[in-house]
């Protein structure tokens, strides 16, 4: 299991990476395995924040749960089981189909590293390449085998490109994401006040939609007839140089998730 020394205890925690949830869903749900399950199984346009945070919580377990971890990764493959049917393309699909439950998967690493890189401080060579053997050795807890998984990061940086270039799709839940992402009106999140909501709800919109559209892999974003305008690449722009600027001057109780902020406690008292 992962421990204080690993990569991801000390890159996979902080609040920023948010920004990239976007993108990272879109990514998923463009591969047609997945995008078919979520329509037919997911009740994300109903309660868009109570998935998220189950994700989040999710990959907290697995990042930082140690003795939770194979719980987790079980109870993960038996809620997915039943998942199954039959793509728009008329294709039987599961949901444990290793092609796509390794792509999910992937692309929280992928994720991770462009969140890194644009809006904290890109990860080096080194700390990709361990980052990367740990997430192989989560897929392995995951239920994956190894030979499913790209041996190292080149192969995998190759795979991900492949698979943006031949794999994903536009599809109807690839629409409703681009749609619930785009509303200016989102759902409002549990514990907040409506007046509040409703002041903070459309900035917050419009930035997830900027990070998702400016970051999304170009190939992607074309084929999705997304516009890439000047004013979306300022707009990212600012946007990452504020996140850069104002994230680490918040107290880590905002900053961190709680289970990685006691993580993180764990591995370096400094942490206050």
């Amino acid at each position: 299991m992962l421990g204080p020394d690993s990569e991801a205890w000390h890159n996979v925690l902080d609040w920023r990476l948010l920004l990239g949830s976007g993108r990272a869903l879109l990514l998923q749900v463009a591969h047609p395995t997945v995008g078919a399950g979520v329509a037919q199984y997911s009740d994300f346009q109903k309660r868009p924040w109570q998935r998220l945070q189950r994700t989040v919580d999710s990959l907290m377990i697995m990042t930082y749960g140690q003795g939770r971890t194979v719980a987790e990764a079980k109870r993960l493959r038996e809620l997915h089981k039943d998942f199954t049917g039959i793509d728009h393309h008329g294709h039987r699909y599961s949901a444990l189909n290793p092609e796509a439950y390794w792509w999910v998967h992937a692309t929280l690493f992928e994720g991770t590293l462009d969140a890194h890189a644009t809006f904290a401080t890109p990860l080096p060579r080194p700390k990709q390449e361990r980052l990367y053997e740990e997430w192989r050795e989560l897929g392995e807890v995951l239920g994956l085998k190894a030979r499913q998984m790209p041996a190292g990061l080149d192969g995998f940086f190759e795979y991900f490109d492949g698979m943006v270039a031949n794999c994903l799709e536009d599809n109807e839940t690839v629409r409703k994401v681009l749609a619930a992402l785009g509303d200016r009106h989102p759902h409002r999140p549990p514990g907040w006040p409506e007046p509040v909501w409703r002041m903070v709800g459309p900035v917050a919109s419009d930035a997830i939609m900027t990070a998702t559209v400016g970051t999304l892999p170009v190939p992607l974003r074309e084929r999705l007839g997304l516009k890439w305008t000047r004013g979306g690449a300022r707009n990212l722009r600012a946007l990452t140089a504020a996140v850069k600027m104002g994230m680490p001057l918040l107290p880590d109780k905002v900053r961190y998730h709680p289970m990685a902020l006691v993580a993180k406690r764990a591995a370096s008292p400094r942490i206050a």
